[in-house]
């Protein structure tokens, strides 16, 4: 039963922090290029650089909130179980 808890809240804590990750992009990307939407890698209004810089950016910032939830998520099951 415990598993299938922890894959439930493995499961919120993903979609929560994927919310979070882009809703900090957004802001980020808002602040660094003045610009409000982020270049799609399709839009030909944009070149090569600004489409991969964005695509870093975004990819930095998922990883980091990504690991920031897991680590979190990673302590509070070993303080609540002793493992």
């Amino acid at each position: 039963m415990s598993r299938v808890v922890s894959r439930g809240l493995s499961a919120a804590s993903g979609m929560l922090g994927g919310a979070l990750a882009g809703a900090i992009f957004k802001q980020v990307w808002k602040l660094a290029s003045g610009k409000e939407e982020a270049p799609q890698a399709t839009s030909e209004e944009y070149g090569w650089r600004e489409v991969l810089v964005a695509a870093a950016v975004q990819g930095a910032i998922f990883g980091m909130v990504k690991a920031a939830i897991d680590r979190s998520a990673a302590q509070s099951i070993h303080r609540a179980t002793g493992k």
